[in-house]
């Protein structure tokens, strides 16, 4: 039997500050930001399903994400869209195929959001 789940738990996201980076990731996902830094470097975001932890002790120019490891689900690709634009949020791609779109965070890391 194995004994490994096909789950994946947490994905990290370096950040260069911690705190600012909570206060960035919990207003687009409209989250309290009232969370505890836990160890001086690490706040878990309340998510729904695999969770994300935001950690300022990975943090380096080398290992920001060049690429989208992961998605953000959304079930308005358009609203979704112009949401992140009000946020003054850095787009890379336009929505493509009417399905998904790339955006960086404060720290320079490449995210996707997708149309679920």
């Amino acid at each position: 039997m194995n004994p490994i789940l096909n789950q994946i738990g947490t994905i990290f996201i370096p950040v260069s500050n911690i705190e600012e980076a909570r206060n960035w990731y919990c207003d687009l996902l409209g989250l309290p930001s009232d969370g505890e830094i836990l160890h001086g470097h690490l706040y878990i975001l309340p998510m729904n399903g695999t969770g994300i932890v935001l950690d300022s002790k990975i943090y380096s120019e080398n290992t920001i994400f060049k690429v989208p490891l992961f998605h953000l689900n959304t079930n308005n690709i358009e609203q979704a869209f112009e949401y992140m634009k009000s946020k003054n949020v850095e787009l890379t791609t336009d929505i493509q195929h009417n399905h998904w779109f790339n955006f960086k965070d404060l720290d320079g890391n490449h995210l996707m959001m997708c149309k679920c």
